[in-house]
């Protein structure tokens, strides 16, 4: 008797052992997934990139102190007939998070580019831009006037117009400047552009600053009463290349990296 009790005690402990295994199994943590982060640049090599409509990297597009810099020495150098501006060639994107960082000199411009097609004169031409810019130096140094005039600007026409400042979706969306942080000149800066056909957001140093509906017809109404108006196949494409513009300034980026939605 004394021993089928204890040899039912012994099947009850064991049991709960099982089952108390069994609990402690099924609530472990889920490990976590690696990373969508695609990098485009990660400080040691220019893999991928290139000119837009050419085959190699501009002179003056290079690695220095792990950026990928602009440098205009380089820049000027006589026997190069192409563009500067260049694109991530290796991959087009559709719908995506693209996150940077940057830094600009006094007076500097640059901006990024994305749905970018090739065969054009110049990715201004088809492709949104996010505005990189010295707001508060760049009307000083560089005479706006006849720029301004000739997209009908009269009004103060030697000004930076809030379509032309930093974050903007150039010549389209101007970036609220309520919510704007700026770092100064020679600070580095960080943007992020978020798109999806349902809304695109820019972001500055953790800002939301501007966001907008792509192709709507309050996109189509911008789009044809102003800068653009002329360019048949500006924004219209759903996908295609990242590109970084030069403007004939020094320019310093770092940390490139996209995520797909």
């Amino acid at each position: 008797m004394k021993n089928t009790a204890l040899l039912l005690v012994l099947l009850i402990v064991c049991a709960c052992k099982k089952e108390t295994k069994k609990t402690e199994t099924e609530i472990e943590p889920v490990a976590e997934t690696t990373s969508d982060w695609i990098y485009l640049f990660d400080g040691s090599s220019t893999e991928g990139w290139r000119a837009y409509n050419g085959e190699a990297l501009p002179p003056g597009w290079i690695i220095k102190d792990s950026t990928l810099t602009f440098d205009t020495e380089l820049g000027l150098e006589q026997d190069y007939k192409g563009g500067k501006d260049i694109i991530y060639g290796a991959e087009e994107f559709e719908n995506f998070e693209l996150y940077l960082e940057w830094k600009l000199p006094e007076g500097g411009n640059s901006g990024i580019f994305y749905h970018l097609k090739e065969g054009y004169g110049g990715p201004p031409e088809v492709s949104p831009e996010y505005q990189l810019i010295d707001d508060e130096n760049y009307a000083r140094i560089h005479d706006l006037t006849a720029y301004n005039k000739s997209l009908g600007y009269m009004d103060k026409p030697e000004e930076l117009k809030p379509l032309q400042q930093t974050a903007s979706d150039y010549a389209m969306h101007a970036a609220d400047p309520a919510m704007k942080k700026l770092n100064p000149v020679g600070d580095w800066n960080s943007s992020k552009i978020v798109f999806t056909p349902e809304r695109v957001e820019h972001w500055l140093n953790g800002q939301m600053v501007l966001s907008f509906v792509p192709w709507d017809e309050a996109w189509y109404e911008k789009k044809n009463s102003d800068k653009w108006k002329n360019s048949e196949d500006y924004g219209k494409f759903k996908s295609g290349f990242i590109g970084l513009q030069d403007h004939s300034s020094p320019i310093w980026f770092k940390n490139i990296k996209i995520k797909k939605l």
